[in-house]
């Protein structure tokens, strides 16, 4: 066999960078490393692929955690188009705009956590005033501000460009999504605290959201595009509005898909990336990988190594 797909052993010293580090992932090939590396080179191809649509879609959880400035300099730096996301998501960025979360255990006592109203989301502590609270003060001065502008109706695209405009700093990913023009569509935009105070507001207020005005905005995208690619964290209703629309324009071109689920279970969350070639959501030409593991972990090396 050839010299070039030998596999070769790290070395490491001191000083050695991030990029290199990538780059002796690929020369390892050590089972979920070759993997990483593999991804990282398809993220460069898509990126530098001035005829691809590039999508990103990731669900509300990371954002919980530092990897939420990874995302935000995915989007600061416009290497993606459009994101698809969850509602979670607007919660979160939204939230840590304006109070903090803290480190905690997996392990703690949640009936204890429960009663100093602290929220338990993996190993991260979520105080009530670092949340709802503040989710609510800052939604429904937005919301009552738009009433009064005359808006009776708003899709979930430009909720997410009214909230990176007005009420989120610049250390989230919604702020820089409206200041780089970067479109956000979060189909399940009822499941967390933003929906929930767009229905409170709507107890009083005759205000609409017109989700299907995301999905003909979605529908534009896909078919004006001559290529498209993405870079899917996580699974769920984030994961499979992507690559739902994409089989109608034949499938992706690129795919990187970062998961923890099982395959087994016949989730969408757990389906690799191969799976979705049988529906023509991705297709058969397409590069493509998927990479077994937390993206906390993961995409923070890959987005380093490209940047």
């Amino acid at each position: 066999m050839e010299e070039a797909y030998a596999v070769k052993d790290y070395r490491l010293y001191p000083g050695i960078t991030v990029a290199e580090f990538l780059r002796q992932m690929k020369d390892a090939w050590g089972f979920t490393a070759a993997k990483i590396a593999t991804g990282v080179e398809i993220l460069k191809k898509m990126i530098s692929d001035e005829k691809c649509v590039k999508f990103l879609s990731f669900p509300a959880c990371i954002v919980a955690t530092g990897t939420r400035g990874v995302i935000r300099e995915i989007v600061k730096r416009h290497l993606v188009d459009v994101i698809i996301t969850t509602c979670g998501t607007l919660d979160h960025d939204l939230a840590r705009s304006w109070r903090r979360y803290y480190r905690g255990f997996f392990e703690m006592d949640d009936a204890d956590l429960h009663r100093k109203g602290i929220n338990r989301l993996g190993n991260v502590l979520v105080p009530n005033e670092s949340y709802g609270l503040i989710i609510e003060k800052k939604m429904q001065e937005l919301l009552e501000a738009l009433w009064r502008e005359g808006v009776r109706e708003i899709s979930s695209r430009e909720l997410c460009r009214e909230m990176g405009r007005r009420i989120c700093r610049e250390d989230s990913i919604l702020y820089w999504a409206a200041k780089n023009d970067i479109p956000i569509y979060v189909p399940g935009l009822t499941d967390g605290a933003v929906g929930y105070q767009l229905w409170l507001f709507s107890q009083d207020h005759n205000i609409r959201v017109n989700i299907l005005r995301d999905e003909q905005e979605l529908n534009d995208v896909i078919f004006e595009s001559e290529r498209t690619g993405a870079l899917i964290i996580g699974g769920g209703i984030s994961k499979h509005h992507l690559i739902w629309w994409n089989q109608f324009k034949g499938g992706l071109d690129y795919a990187v898909y970062i998961t923890t689920a099982v395959e087994w279970d016949g989730s969408l969350s757990g389906a690799r990336l191969r799976e979705a070639v049988s529906w023509g959501k991705i297709k058969e030409s397409a590069r493509r990988v998927t990479i077994e593991g937390d993206a906390t972990v993961i995409l923070p090396l890959m987005i380093a190594s490209l940047l």
